[in-house]
């Protein structure tokens, strides 16, 4: 064999060697690779099955759903008691009213010669500045008080008013008693009779002298309504974007339906509905019209309403649909309850609520 033969084998022979080792890295290094592959992702599992979540906070934490609104409250603020505060609502006081936003329910009903009077409940007065103007007590407004177990604020009453806060033993802040001078002030730029007014602290104080209990008793409080837990349209009921309740020729009350906040913002007087203070336009979430029996109980004007023990019928309108409603009213028991057209308690939706109580015999006026 040639030297050039020779080196033809040799490099032959390196080459199949290479080409071997080559083979047998590949073979035992992917068998290796695969063996890590399968390690890792074993370690993986293991990580994933050992590892603890970490826990959601709770949104709510410290809050309960709120008697008044159906809202998560403060837990400190669902154990104080609830003010209810006449709310003068002749035009030129409509004008010039104060705090009124910040009501949780409203109730609004005829007083005589064709106003209307609201009673405003606020669950918290906290921080509230300016509330008024502060009119006169009328009984039927002291019953709604009673139904929520509400400290009663007003200036001025009638004998009827007196009587009943008498006979339901409702402990009110009267502003031509010795507390007066402590929970309300006039405000000398607006015309007497319609510049008393009030804040938050100062129906505290008064009802902290007069010894009042400040906690909340939850028994003394009428059931009224249930809430759903979140927005929930109404079922069949009518469509409503629009509400007229003709109180009388001076004084009517509509409602118009804002689809974007699903709320009814109020009007009167062919104006909006506002809160001058906080410059806000009042608005609710729910309707409630409390249709009942009605008539003047003297030559003065005064009305006076069948709600002693008694029921009647009604509509409640939210998201912009009606719905036929019942309530039935015990006063011995204090109780006062809405039905839906099924006949069970009437559940509404998270939010204010505004009552109209009205004349059963005009009915037919209301859009």
């Amino acid at each position: 064999m040639n030297a050039g033969q020779k080196k033809l084998v040799v490099i032959v022979s390196v080459t199949a060697a290479l080409s071997a080792l080559a083979v047998f890295l590949y073979l035992f290094m992917g068998r290796e690779t695969k063996e890590e592959r399968v390690s890792s992702q074993q370690k993986d599992n293991i990580v994933r099955e050992t590892a603890v979540p970490t826990p959601t906070a709770d949104p709510h934490k410290g809050m309960v759903r709120s008697r008044i609104t159906g809202k998560w409250i403060k837990e400190d603020v669902a154990k104080k008691r609830c003010y209810a505060v006449m709310i003068n609502n002749i035009e030129y006081a409509f004008l010039r009213q104060t705090g009124t936003s910040k009501a949780d329910i409203i109730y609004e009903a005829l007083a005589e010669g064709g106003i209307t009077r609201m009673l405003a409940v606020y669950e918290d007065v906290r921080g509230i500045k300016k509330i008024g103007s502060v009119r006169s007590a009328r009984h039927y407004y002291v019953q709604f008080a009673k139904e929520w177990d509400a400290i009663y604020c007003h200036f001025g009453h009638t004998k009827y008013a007196t009587s009943k806060i008498k006979s339901l033993g409702t402990e009110n802040l009267s502003g031509l008693s010795a507390i007066g001078g402590v929970v309300y002030y006039r405000d000398s730029h607006i015309a007497a009779p319609h510049n008393v007014f009030t804040t938050g602290e100062k129906m505290k104080k008064g009802a902290k002298k007069l010894g009042y209990s400040l906690k909340r008793d939850e028994n003394a409080m009428a059931k009224h309504f249930n809430f759903h837990e979140k927005d929930t349209a109404l079922a069949g009921g009518k469509k409503a974007d629009k509400i007229t309740i003709p109180f009388s020729n001076y004084s009517t009350c509509k409602m118009k339906y804002d689809a974007g906040k699903k709320v009814y913002k109020k009007y009167e007087y062919n104006k909006k509905h506002m809160d001058t203070y906080y410059k806000k336009q009042l608005a609710f979430k729910n309707v409630i019209i409390q249709l009942v029996s009605e008539k003047n109980i003297d030559r003065n004007g005064y009305q006076t309403m069948s709600l002693n023990n008694n029921k009647g019928s009604g509509y409640y309108y939210t998201d912009g649909k009606r719905t036929s409603i019942t309530w039935v009213r015990n006063e011995d028991t204090n109780t006062m309850e809405y039905y839906d057209d099924t006949g069970n308690l009437l559940t509404v939706n998270p939010g204010k609520t505004y009552i109209a109580v009205y004349p059963k015999n005009r009915k037919n006026l209301i859009k």
